[in-house]
């Protein structure tokens, strides 16, 4: 009887310390910067947001819906809403994308204060023209009358409780603003 309740209380110190051991530390990256020292970093810290957002995007599986989970991480609001429902109604409809979406242009969308702002607006030129969406026959389901290049307008608000500063809040297409060209 002692020689087991000497095995129990050595398996249960071993399993103390090994749960002890892996109590999860702060991630030291995750510390954001509450403050911008000025509107050039706030705007270059907008832009890096959207950017993830898009990467996020291009790494989507639809088959696979954890993959989304990267994609919400980078929004908020209507944007979230969107492409949650997007995401969704894609998966539901066993729909497959292929290729990648490339940003060529990211701008300010007018003379702002951003290091002060709430909120931030960019303008953006997005090449989908290697982005096929297809039905499970093969059929694309990418509408004919799609551009190659697409005018967008992409609203960030501010989000000093996280590990970025920013998170897209609204993306709304925009025609010709900026121009973009094909």
């Amino acid at each position: 009887m002692i020689h087991r309740l000497a095995r129990i209380t050595a398996v249960g110190a071993v399993l103390t310390a090994v749960l002890v051991g892996c109590t999860a530390q702060p991630d030291p990256t995750a510390t954001p910067t509450a403050v911008f020292s000025s509107d050039e970093e706030a705007f270059a810290a907008a832009e890096a947001t959207y950017r993830a957002y898009v990467d996020a995007l291009n790494a989507v599986d639809l088959s696979d819906p954890e993959t989304f989970e990267d994609v919400y991480a980078w929004t908020t609001g209507d944007a979230n809403a969107g492409i949650r429902k997007s995401l969704s109604t894609m998966h539901a409809e066993d729909l497959t994308v292929t290729g990648t979406t490339v940003l060529i242009l990211v701008q300010a969308s007018s003379p702002q204060p951003v290091r002060s702002s709430e909120s931030v607006a960019l303008d953006a030129c997005v090449d989908v023209s290697a982005v096929e969406v297809s039905r499970q026959d093969g059929a694309s389901a990418v509408d004919p009358a799609r551009s190659d290049v697409q005018s967008v307008r992409v609203t960030l608000t501010r989000n000093p409780g996280a590990p970025f500063n920013y998170l897209v809040a609204e993306l709304a297409s925009r025609d010709g603003e900026p121009q973009c060209g094909e």
